[in-house]
């Protein structure tokens, strides 16, 4: 049954303690059901949490908000973040996000993401229903009426890797699907900017269960293509292992597999792309209408999508799953976009330890965004 009302209009909340927050922060929080729209234009109920300190925003405007959407935590409906920030599982590397924004003072939204309710299945890497659901969030929170969430409230959206990709779909999609939201800028790390690119180099490697999850989520994003009718028997058992998977499981559950052993003809990902669907569409053609910064430039341009906020761009100086030349490309296009662009290649650790390495640079960067500041430009201009 699809949800009635607005995007962004809640459908259901329950107050919840959400104990994985470290810092024990003087709170009041909720789980949340909201009204988002998926690829084809339809009304979808999507999952996340809310969180607002208890102490006052001491700041002459608004209490600023954080839209925080987390990397990959696997296919499984246990996995949603929600679930796991109110300790029902723990997998999700990524805790130190939310309380880093509530010490600021920052009221924090998280999206679970589109497919993590009761008869849904999570449209894994299918970017426009990642920024639909990510935007939808903003509106939710202010929306809530016990939140205090004043709706002009300026906004920042927050991800890493998986969310990454969901913060920059949302930068590309505000100002024609949620105009009237008041952000201020966009923090993105570990972008996975190329979906071809990024599939071609995962698969048979230590990290390969992720091109095969996105396989499975593309599916749910494009079931017309074809897909079941492509399996072999190991590959719908790894359909069916990946769909209970979270994150341990899907890295470790799937090293060094290859696409190719999961179908019957011995598909490369390559000849994936290469098929059509029964418009003629290809897999590829579909993969490059996710590659971020294309279509993009400043407002008044005239671009599909024109972006009228500052981003900042970041990656691990030992980036280790995401090929950095995607990363690099995706921040050289929004430079040749004109969009002014923090860039930051060089933060400590690998792709899983930069998330948390680059907490205090984010959160440095939101609060000049909040305040009002210049933004700084890394493109060179």
């Amino acid at each position: 049954m699809q949800p009635a009302g607005a995007p962004g209009d809640v459908l259901a909340c329950l107050p919840a303690e959400f104990p994985k927050i470290p810092g024990q922060i003087p709170k009041r929080s909720w789980k949340l059901q909201y009204r988002s729209t998926d690829i084809n234009g339809a009304p979808v109920a999507v999952s996340g949490m809310l969180a607002v300190p208890e102490a006052p925003w001491p700041g002459p405007n608004p209490r600023p908000v954080v839209a925080f959407n987390p990397g990959t935590l696997g296919l499984g409906p246990q996995c949603a973040y929600s679930k796991q920030m109110s300790g029902a599982h723990e997998d999700a590397y990524e805790i130190e996000q939310l309380a880093a924004a509530l010490k600021a003072g920052y009221a924090v939204v998280a999206t679970d993401g589109m497919g993590y309710l009761n008869g849904q299945r999570h449209p894994y890497m299918v970017g426009q229903n990642a920024g639909h659901a990510l935007l939808d969030a903003v509106r939710a929170a202010s929306r809530l009426p016990e939140s205090g969430i004043d709706p002009a409230a300026p906004a920042g959206l927050w991800g890493y890797s998986e969310g990454g990709q969901a913060a920059l779909w949302a930068t590309q999609l505000a100002a024609s699907y949620a105009p009237e939201l008041n952000i201020a800028g966009t923090a993105a790390g570990g972008v996975p900017g190329d979906l071809r690119v990024v599939g071609n180099a995962l698969n048979g490697g230590q990290y390969a269960g992720f091109a095969a999850a996105a396989l499975v989520g593309f599916h749910v994003g494009y079931p017309r293509m074809p897909f079941d009718e492509l399996l072999n028997d190991n590959g719908r058992q790894a359909v069916a292992k990946l769909s209970g998977s979270c994150l341990i499981d899907t890295i470790f559950g799937f090293a060094k597999e290859r696409v190719e052993d999961y179908t019957t003809e011995g598909l490369t990902v390559d000849e994936i792309y290469a098929l059509p669907g029964p418009d003629g569409t290809t897999w590829g053609q579909i993969a490059d209408r996710h590659k971020l910064g294309v279509g993009i430039g400043a407002p008044g341009s005239g671009a599909q999508y024109e972006i009228e906020f500052p981003v900042f761009q970041y990656r691990g100086a030992k980036e280790q799953i995401i090929p950095v030349e995607t990363e690099e490309r995706t921040r050289t296009a929004y430079c040749e976009a004109g969009i002014p662009t923090r860039w930051k290649p060089d933060v400590d650790g690998d792709h899983l330890i930069a998330a948390k390495s680059a907490i205090p640079d984010v959160m440095a960067w939101f609060g000049d965004r909040f305040a009002g500041a210049p933004a700084p430009d890394d493109c060179g201009r």
